[in-house]
């Protein structure tokens, strides 16, 4: 693959992460009935002069499971990520989660497997020997996507952001912070929203959540300093 094809492609590949974050956070704390509501959003995004439209999803697949994901259908890139999750008084444990890209004619796909009976996580499909696992599982271990799930139901809550995901073959100890507040435009009308940040090296994520409204209106994603992707509310119904 060219320079230039590798690059769109990780580009892409950034957006789908960042709208798996935005999907995360998207999806309500709780309704009324303490259960998750179902719903579908949809995002612009852009990334260093790339644009493109995610749809996310939640949806109830039985029991206490839930199923969502996030895809992107451009003329380049088609990629979808989905992960199927417990819910059981407030608390999320990821069962499996699936990635996969075709771009061009370059297809990835790859899919883990979270056995809480077993106690640990596998990871199967395109990924390095080293990523395959397998990795202990911890009460409270969450996905990339769950876990901004909770970023959502904690930030809300006012309890600290402090998470162990158990992501592309290995665990991870993740901590956010809120960094103030910011007036963001909400269907015409100005709101009050909370900024919650976390940093990494010389990256930082930027999520900005007005109180009552079940999804972030705007996640930045910023490299060196400088604002490399952008992703933002578009609908949801």
């Amino acid at each position: 693959m060219n320079p230039i094809a590798r690059s769109c492609r990780r580009a892409l590949r950034t957006l789908l992460a960042a709208a798996g974050l935005a999907l995360a956070l998207a999806a309500p704390v709780a309704a009324a009935d303490g259960g998750l509501q179902p719903f579908t959003a949809t995002y612009d995004a852009s990334y260093m002069g790339m644009h493109t439209t995610g749809t996310m999803t939640l949806a109830a697949s039985g029991g206490d499971r839930w199923t969502y994901s996030f895809r992107i259908d451009s003329p380049i890139a088609k990629l979808e990520q989905v992960t199927v999750f417990e819910a059981d008084d407030g608390t999320w444990k990821p069962l499996s989660n699936s990635d996969s890209s075709t771009f061009l004619i370059k297809k990835s796909s790859k899919r883990a497997t979270y056995d809480w009976a077993a106690g640990e996580a596998r990871w199967s499909g395109d990924v390095k020997d080293d990523r395959r696992g397998p990795v202990a599982l911890r009460p409270g271990d969450l996905d990339a996507m769950l876990l901004n799930l909770a970023i959502a139901r904690d930030a809300a809550a006012g309890k600290p952001l402090d998470y162990r995901m158990v992501d592309d073959g290995k665990a991870t100890r993740m901590r956010y912070r809120v960094v103030g507040t910011d007036t963001v435009s909400v269907g015409g009308q100005q709101r009050e929203a909370t900024k919650v940040s976390r940093k990494s090296g010389d990256k930082e994520q930027v999520l900005w959540v007005v109180e009552g409204l079940p999804v972030p209106t705007r996640i930045l994603q910023r490299k060196g300093g400088a604002d490399e992707m952008d992703l933002r509310l578009k609908s949801i119904n």
